[in-house]
Formats: structure tokens, C-alpha cells, sequence
């Protein structure tokens, strides 16, 4: 069995820099529960089948659970965490939108449907799309509850509000 290797590696989520000792093996995911203590990209199928760990690594949405923290040094990750403004305690306009237009039931999947939606709009903004379009975008995310409809009406919702 061959020894798993560790690595001193700074890592930059939501603007903040932090210094985290990892193993070569580990992925995105558990260091950023583990390590940075950031639990809103959930723990869901771990095999990159759900879509409920997605962060943005780079502005491209990424499932934290199929990425190797060692891969991410240098690039600036983004969660869930990172979207409000706690200073002012404000939301973000996608997460105002998803409250508003009732996307989400449980929740489990919300924060990775909310990161995705955040990467869609950032590259849709200031032009038309389709609901298809939307479809397309969130297609790697899966909603145990089947709330698909409340979902991309909250993504509508939210590109209008980020328009103002």
C-alpha cells in the first residue's frame, strides 16, 4: 500500500486566504469541512452524481467532492458561504430570489443549485435565455424533492433582480 503523501497548501475561499495541511488524496470538499469549517456545499452522493457539493473554482461551477484540494491552490474558490454579506446582512440577490419564489423544499441541494445558478447568471448577464437554458445549466444538480419548476422560476427571479 502505497503511503499518502501531505502538502502545506494556501488556499483562497471567499476571499480569504488560509494555510491547511491536506493530504494528496483529499478532496475539496472535506477540507473545506474539515479544515476551514465551511459545511454549506453539502456531503451528498460523494461520487459526483448529485451536484450538492458545487462550489466555483475560477467562476465555473466544480463539484468540491471530485476536486483534490491540491489542485486548487492559486485559484480562488468560491462557496455558498461567500455569497451573503454578513457585514450588512444582506443576501445575495440569487439567494433572495431562491427564498422569494420558494426554490428549495428541504434544502439539502439548495446551496449547490444556488452556485450554479450564480455561475449561469454571472455568464448570461445583460442577455435573454431560456428556460432550456437554464435546464441545461443545472442539469448536473439533482432535487430529491423534484422541485425543478421553483428552481429555475428563482433563477429567473434572481437575473431580473441582479439586472436592477
Amino acid at each position: 500500500m502505497e503511503a499518502i503523501m501531505s502538502k502545506n497548501l494556501k488556499l483562497n475561499v471567499n476571499g480569504k486566504g488560509y494555510d491547511v495541511e491536506v493530504g494528496t488524496n483529499e478532496t475539496l470538499l472535506r477540507v473545506l469541512h474539515e479544515k476551514i469549517g465551511l459545511t454549506g456545499a453539502k456531503i451528498g452522493c460523494e461520487s459526483g452524481e448529485c451536484g450538492a457539493c458545487t462550489v466555483l473554482i475560477d467562476g465555473e461551477p466544480r463539484l468540491s467532492c471530485l476536486t483534490l484540494a491540491v489542485d486548487c491552490e492559486g485559484k480562488k474558490i468560491e462557496t455558498i458561504e461567500g455569497l451573503a454579506d454578513f457585514e450588512s446582512s444582506k443576501l445575495h440577490p440569487i439567494q433572495e430570489a431562491f427564498i422569494e419564489n420558494f426554490g428549495f423544499q428541504c434544502g439539502y441541494c439548495t446551496p449547490g443549485f444556488i452556485m450554479v445558478a450564480k455561475a449561469f447568471l454571472d455568464k448570461t448577464r445583460g442577455r435573454e435565455f431560456t428556460d432550456e437554458e437554464i435546464c441545461e445549466a443545472i442539469a448536473g444538480n439533482l432535487c430529491r424533492c423534484a422541485d425543478y419548476i421553483s428552481i429555475t422560476q428563482s433563477i429567473r427571479a434572481a437575473a431580473e433582480k441582479m439586472r436592477k
